[in-house]
């Protein structure tokens, strides 16, 4: 078994591993730099890094459509389910969680996190996947 990953665009990635698509920080409206648009992407899961529009960008939209798991901080992903999100997987810095494509865990990330609408988007993350062929820092 392989992971694939591919850059869609500034801080956007796709993730193909365990028979599964995770889509990292999916900001494709709006971005010049995307290699996709939100509509033509059907992840298993997503993952929020920080609040910012541009990660969290069309995370909303795409989970709504596709029902797919939205994994984030505590606070993004009370936000996600107050826009209607209703899969958000929610953790918290230095936390794991085992998926069935593999092991999340947020690390400490210094910069921001404010939301689109200005709430309290909690602490900013890096994520370690531990996938069953390696590990991705992002």
């Amino acid at each position: 078994m392989s992971t694939n990953v591919t850059f869609l665009g500034h801080g956007s990635f796709q993730i193909e591993t365990a028979g599964k698509t995770i889509i990292i920080d999916p900001f494709f409206t709006g971005n010049p730099a995307a290699t996709t648009t939100a509509d033509a992407v059907s992840p298993d899961y997503i993952i929020v890094s920080h609040g910012h529009g541009d990660h969290v960008g069309d995370a909303v939209a795409i989970a709504k459509r596709t029902g797919c798991t939205v994994i984030s901080n505590h606070e993004i992903s009370v936000w996600l389910s107050e826009q209607g999100v209703e899969n958000a997987h929610g953790m918290h810095i230095g936390g794991s969680h085992g998926f069935d494509f593999g092991t999340v865990k947020l690390t400490i990330a210094h910069h921001g996190s404010m939301l689109p609408d200005g709430s309290n988007g909690g602490n900013p993350g890096g994520v370690v996947l531990k996938l069953s062929d390696g590990t991705i820092y992002h």
